[in-house]
């Protein structure tokens, strides 16, 4: 039977207890994480397109709920299956997908790259890692969002950026906190399902805003994946989760020989056209100035005063000194005890702090932050009453 072999109990375990509702512990989760404030701000997040003049071009928080969707749609599908054994939770499936991208920067994998590079390179920051952190202890000025083992453990190894034909879960109770790389698999099958969901959401997805942002003609596209699959993100998303209900069994998550041939084509397809486009690699210049700009004034800014906060809050300082000061007043608490529990320098801390709140911008107020630090005010001239 296709059940996950972790107990419920280990699964739907909490950081804190909590006694359950009428909701169910997964369902209560993703309501937790739509109230969150990580969550509002992905609609000013890059999905693959920065700064879009069109409405309908995808965002972050299309994204996930696009992952969301596509993740439930797959665990109801193998559940409707003849025969079928697959013992599957739709809301834990929902929940994953929309916690999934919580940690990431403004401006796409664009601001992660940069980010990591600051911080040290290597593995210094990975979305997957960081938007573990987030649910789990930034949110709510440190106190996290108190979710399920489950869910975290999906979210902290959704890697959508490996393209297995079939994964299976490793049904591992992990210690989360350890985990600093991307080398791990899901813990369920619907934390598999969702590593699916996240390449099959944005693989038609940015197909469709390509067309519409003049990257690409809808004729380019490869006469295979025009022929088999199709051209619009509906027909890309409804082939590839057919063919990944149909193709898996119930000991691994899996696309058929054919179709994995043919997404991995539509990826390099995709790479080629999209994401390694000039006018895409124009913009991520502009944007890895900005996160390196941004992070630059921050940590002079942060060495300086550390914890003064009526420095910060001064009256003729800038708008961006006074948020990054309410910031800190707000999470005072939660970093003094990170740094003691886990043994860091002043050095060290000032790090987290400032990639933790660079990673949590949106675009527009990074761009918003980046022009008041470079632009001066206008001095004022006030009118002067004569004698």
């Amino acid at each position: 039977m296709s059940a996950n072999k972790i107990s419920k109990e280990e699964l739907e375990k909490r950081t804190a207890f909590r006694e359950e509702d009428i909701r169910g512990c997964y369902y209560r989760d993703q309501t937790a994480i739509i109230h969150s404030r990580p969550f509002r701000r992905l609609k000013h997040k890059t999905q693959v397109f920065f700064s879009p003049d069109d409405d309908h071009v995808c965002t972050r928080i299309e994204h996930v709920l696009h992952v969301a969707s596509i993740a439930a749609t797959i665990c109801r599908g193998l559940k409707s299956k003849e025969n079928s054994k697959w013992q599957l939770n739709e809301d834990l499936a929902y929940s994953i997908g929309l916690g999934h991208d919580l940690g990431h920067t403004p401006f796409g994998h664009a601001g992660e790259s940069e980010l990591s590079y600051l911080l040290g390179g290597g593995n210094s920051f990975i979305h997957e890692v960081n938007s573990y952190r987030v649910v789990e202890k930034l949110i709510g000025q440190g106190q996290g969002l108190n979710l399920t083992y489950a869910v975290k453990d999906g979210i902290i190894c959704h890697n959508g950026e490996n393209f297995e034909q079939s994964i299976k879960p490793d049904f591992i109770v992990k210690d989360l906190e350890k985990i600093k790389d991307r080398k791990n698999y899901p813990s369920t099958w619907e934390g598999c399902i969702v590593r699916f969901s996240d390449k099959i959401a944005y693989l038609g997805r940015d197909i469709e805003d390509a067309i519409v942002a003049g990257f690409i003609e809808e004729e380019q596209i490869p006469k295979a994946i025009q022929s088999q699959i199709g051209t619009s993100n509906g027909e890309i998303i409804n082939y590839l989760i057919l063919n990944l209900i149909e193709s898996s069994t119930e000991e691994e998550i899996s696309f058929s020989k054919e179709c994995h041939d043919l997404m991995v084509e539509l990826k390099d397809f995709n790479y080629q056209a999209i994401y390694n486009n000039p006018r895409i690699k124009e913009y991520k210049v502009y944007c890895k100035r900005i996160i390196s700009t941004l992070y630059d004034y921050l940590s002079k800014l942060y060495c300086s005063n550390h914890w003064d906060f009526e420095w910060y809050l001064k009256e003729d300082n800038l708008n961006f000194d006074k948020f990054f000061g309410n910031y800190l007043k707000g999470m005072e608490l939660f970093y003094k005890n990170e740094k003691v529990a886990n043994k860091w320098t002043e050095g060290d801390l000032g790090k987290q702090i400032i990639a933790d709140y660079i990673s949590g911008m949106t675009d527009k107020f990074a761009i918003e932050c980046m022009r008041e630090i470079s632009i001066p005010r206008p001095i004022e001239f006030k009118p002067r009453l004569k004698k």
